[in-house]
């Protein structure tokens, strides 16, 4: 959990079956990793999971060219969410107001309950909610596939009211 202290004070690291027994549920592993989570529960039924993964460097073929994000949507009853993922810890440590205005994350998932659960969260942690639409879309837009980075990965934006 060095990565956990490294990151500041506000993030507690927990042993997995103990993060597991949360409603929502961040995943932030090495992308292939998310298999090993997944193994580690008897069903996602009711859980919302963050998806904060990125596949850099993962053949488009071992995710049959799929976006990543819908290959790990596939745990049995999960609610998935993509976001927090198209910027870099250091960037989301940070203070996310910026200039009058607030640091952006975007949401993508094909479920609109757990998006809005995951919007609110986002707004509780001081940052800007910005819907993309379902998964193979809007998560395509903000995701590493292959040895490429898509549109919006490391696109520190700030939306302003």
């Amino acid at each position: 959990m060095p990565q956990a202290r490294e990151t500041g004070p506000t993030v507690i690291p927990k042993p997995l079956d103990d993060a597991l027994k949360a409603d929502i549920v961040v995943l932030a592993v090495p992308f292939w990793q998310h298999r090993e989570v997944a193994k580690a529960v008897a069903s996602w039924q009711g859980k919302i999971v963050v998806d904060v993964t990125n596949a850099f460097g993962v053949a488009l073929e071992e995710l049959d060219g799929l976006p990543s994000s819908v290959v790990i949507s596939r745990a049995p009853g999960a609610r998935l969410v993509k976001a927090f993922n198209h910027l870099p810890a250091g960037i989301l440590a940070e203070d996310p107001n910026v200039k009058g205005g607030r640091r952006v994350i975007f949401l993508s998932s094909d479920d609109e309950s757990a998006t809005a659960s995951v919007g609110a969260l986002v707004e509780q942690l001081g940052f800007a909610p910005i819907g993309r639409g379902k998964l193979a879309e809007g998560g395509s837009l903000v995701q590493a596939r292959g040895r490429s980075w898509t549109q919006l990965v490391f696109q520190d934006l700030v939306k302003f009211t």
